[in-house]
């Protein structure tokens, strides 16, 4: 009798085991944030933000996206499914669907409507777009819905696709000053985030502006203030500290705070309240906060990787990482939050800045790029047969061929060839070799994973290393190369034990780690590959 009543005990004390979970999972999402920026400026950081993540925790220091295109919205998919743009479905922020024949946007949706104070075109917006389950999803079903789910972001995208199909609350920020939400998550604001937006939280960073952090002598890690590289700050005169935010409040709207590092002070601000009113980790079941910090993006496409407004908005967003990670620890408990921080993508040099070092590389305006492709056209085949280009994608108009005794197979093989003269560019692989790939060719592997055949192109377009489609200031990412591709990773928190890694990893194993981590089913389009590291208590 007394062997059966300790095996039962047995028993029931693996089950418990197994049902080990956190009281709440929070997911960070750096928007274009370069692992390298953690050395760079590491100087410069306290010792409660970014340090004490990756001094208490376990980073992988050699994280990578394997797709193209490295843009946000395929990021914050990936992230949080576990798979590639090739299953879920989000191809690019947005983009020119074959299918529908039209551009569409990565959370479009016109069956919703917009819930709060923004415009129509602001909150009609919902997950529907991404075809297979998140982490969070599955968090839902593994507590029978039980556990709560919200994702915050100043871009509607940053928000939706984390959160999932399932979420209790999805918010975005409006440029009325405002977070919105959509009809598919409910049919009023919580009455705690129209108080919030009552408020205007908003506005005391507007009325101070912009200066240094710090003092001016610890940028040394950046080019000088107002320098070639450098964009103008929404219509500034030029890119120098100080910047008077009132005078770009008044010229434009609230979404001004967006480009500053004030964006992600306002949403740390959001999600602290998010916490306390939702009463999230509260409880014995497990809560997931998904946060996507954003202003690093808007700072960088704007000025650049080597400015000091990007060095500043990181110092910055290195003090609001301490002051978030102390409310938790006052609120949930330190021991009681599973905590990951990565990034969407990275983001190229300047290439400006690379010629000038004597890189021989250029930027491409997509302007020029459809436009030689119209010309070439019309020179060869007597009419325009190119119906799109956007994101690497060339799209070829059908109709026009048929009308014009074309064969396809003949203008993809011409196309082709007149791209790979073309300096920019490093490959072009037809739709045919995609589907057929091997995984043997490195740079087709990568877009054979962001391919959709229902929406991408006739062609797909790598441009060679440093070369950027984009304006000639500030920068932009999207390719296969490492300087968009590798990120941070950090696991903080419950059961994560200190320590880092520098073997190759791809993003696509956070979700299903996390999974098994918390016990829940896989995100349905995983293939299930995991980091064995967090999962070893």
């Amino acid at each position: 009798m007394k062997k059966l009543v300790f095996l039962l005990t047995i028993v029931i004390m693996s089950n418990l085991q197994a049902q080990e979970r956190p009281k709440l999972v929070v997911g960070i999402v750096v928007d274009q944030m370069k692992m390298e920026y953690l050395y760079r400026f590491s100087n410069d950081f306290s010792n409660d933000g970014f340090k004490r993540l990756m001094g208490s925790g376990y980073t992988f220091q050699n994280m990578h996206y394997n797709y193209m295109p490295t843009y946000t919205a395929p990021g914050h998919a990936s992230i949080y499914t576990g798979t590639t743009p090739s299953v879920h479905g989000i191809v690019s922020n947005e983009w020119f669907s074959r299918k529908l024949g039209k551009e569409m946007y990565c959370t479009d949706d016109a069956d919703v409507i917009t819930i709060g104070d923004g415009t129509k075109e602001e909150g009609e917006m919902s997950p529907k777009n991404l075809l297979s389950t998140t982490i969070t999803d599955e968090l839902r079903m593994g507590t029978n819905f039980q556990g709560k789910v919200i994702g915050i972001s100043l871009k509607d995208r940053g928000a939706i696709l984390p959160a999932g199909h399932f979420a209790n609350w999805a918010f975005w920020y409006s440029k009325t000053g405002s977070f919105i939400s959509s009809s598919f998550y409910g049919q009023k604001l919580p009455e705690w985030v129209q108080k919030f937006n009552d408020e205007k939280h908003y506005m005391p960073y507007i009325n101070k502006g912009w200066d240094l952090f710090k003092p001016k002598s610890t940028y040394n890690e950046s080019l000088e203030d107002n320098n070639p590289y450098e964009g103008k700050l929404y219509g500034s005169k030029a890119p120098i500290f100080p910047y008077d935010l009132k005078d770009m409040y008044d010229k434009n709207d609230a979404g001004v705070i967006r480009s500053t590092p004030f964006g992600n002070n306002l949403l740390a601000e959001f999600a602290m309240k998010a916490i306390e009113k939702e009463e999230l980790g509260k409880d014995n079941i497990t809560d997931f906060l998904a946060v996507s910090f954003s202003s690093t993006d808007y700072v960088g496409h704007s000025m650049g990787p080597r400015s000091m407004e990007l060095q500043d908005t990181y110092l910055r967003l290195d003090q609001t990482i301490s002051e978030f990670l102390n409310y938790l620890d006052k609120t949930v408990g330190k021991d009681n939050y599973l905590l990951f921080l990565t990034a969407d993508h990275a983001g190229a040099e300047n290439v400006s800045y690379l010629k000038d070092n004597k890189y021989n590389v250029n930027s491409i305006n997509p302007k020029d790029i459809r436009a030689n492709l119209k010309d070439y056209s019309m020179k060869t085949f007597g009419a325009d047969v190119v119906l799109n280009y956007s994101s690497f994608n060339l799209f070829f108009n059908r109709e026009v061929i048929k009308a014009k005794n074309l064969d396809l197979a003949v203008v993809k093989a011409s196309f082709k060839s007149y791209l790979m003269t073309q300096d920019y560019v490093k490959r072009v692989y037809t739709e045919e070799e995609v589907l057929n790939s091997t995984g043997n060719d490195y740079f087709l592997n990568f877009i054979a994973k962001g391919y959709d055949v229902t929406q991408n192109g006739d062609l797909i377009i790598l441009d060679k290393p440093g070369f950027i489609e984009y304006q000639g200031t500030g920068t932009s990412h999207g390719t296969t190369y490492t300087y968009d591709t590798h990120v941070p990773a950090i696991f903080y928190g419950w059961h994560i034990k200190k320590g880092e890694s520098y073997a190759k990893k791809a993003i696509t194993e956070i979700a299903p780690t996390i999974a098994q981590k918390i016990k829940v089913s896989f995100p349905n389009g995983t293939e299930a590959q995991v980091l064995e590291e967090i999962l070893k208590d």
